[in-house]
């Protein structure tokens, strides 16, 4: 079995994999305070809770967007799985062909997606990654990941909003009742989920005008679920592609291991 994970700005996404098959997902925040070992008991806590044997782990991967926390990360896989993991960065084989400026650049997310999307799914194709940040990658008909988009995602923007208009409340992330709202919480609810989903309906309709062809849009991240479904386009949701990517570079990588 495989234990892939990634490590997000907010929280630390774990899958088990028997084969091409995840049998489990779990998820921590995540907190640079934390020790490895802090993070091994909640490890095994997991594997108790799923009801995984740890014996049958021969095999780990993990992607970081959290430099402070990938170190007591893999030393808690290393405690809990006694194996090693690979840790996804330069010089990783990944089969994708990665035509920005400076490869070395694109983030470990950006990079699992974007490996996922190439095997996944019809080409061309824009992974929209809706998390603590939103991201857009788009990879072009020949399978190139070509660049993409950054902007905050709903909940940096929201705290933005409240920590710098001191009239203005915290909310839920749910669907305003109409687009004109008749109270302030309405009224924030409208810019903040109609607005991501209209951001994000107009970003990809200026990435089909530069490619000149419509592309396949997939949809991932904790705030996917929420926003897509106020888009006007259709999305594909897959709300593992990242661990699928990261299963699908442990498979190219630990060959050349062994």
């Amino acid at each position: 079995m495989l234990l892939a994970v990634d490590i997000g700005n907010t929280n630390i996404t774990i899958g088990v994999y028997e084969g091409d098959t995840l049998a489990f997902t779990a998820r921590t925040a995540t907190d640079a305070a934390r020790t490895g070992d802090q993070y091994a008991v909640e490890l095994m806590g997991m594997f108790a809770l799923y009801k995984c044997d740890v014996s049958g782990i021969d095999g780990a991967i993990v992607s970081s967007v959290a430099p402070a926390v990938t170190n007591a990360i893999c030393s808690a896989v290393a405690k809990v799985v006694n194996v090693e993991a690979i840790i996804v960065g330069p010089g990783i084989k990944t089969g994708l062909n990665i035509a920005i400026n400076d490869p070395a650049e694109l983030g470990a997310d950006l990079l699992c997606v974007s490996v996922a999307a190439l095997n996944k799914y019809p080409l061309p194709n824009a992974v929209c990654d809706l998390g603590t940040a939103s991201t857009i990658t788009v990879l072009d008909k020949d399978g190139k990941m070509i660049g993409g988009i950054i902007y905050p995602g709903i909940r940096t923007s929201l705290m933005a909003l409240v920590n710098n208009a001191a009239l203005l409340p915290q909310i839920s992330y749910e669907k305003p009742k109409q687009v004109v709202g008749r109270n302030t919480i309405d009224c924030m609810r409208s810019g903040l989920i109609l607005g991501a989903a209209s951001l994000l309906d107009g970003m990809l309709e200026r990435v089909e005008e530069e490619l000149g062809m419509p592309v396949t849009a997939i949809a991932t991240g904790g705030f996917s679920a929420d926003i897509i479904c106020n888009c006007k386009r259709d999305f594909i949701l897959d709300e593992n592609l990242v661990l699928d990517g990261l299963r699908i570079l442990y498979e190219k990588n630990s060959r050349s291991r062994k």
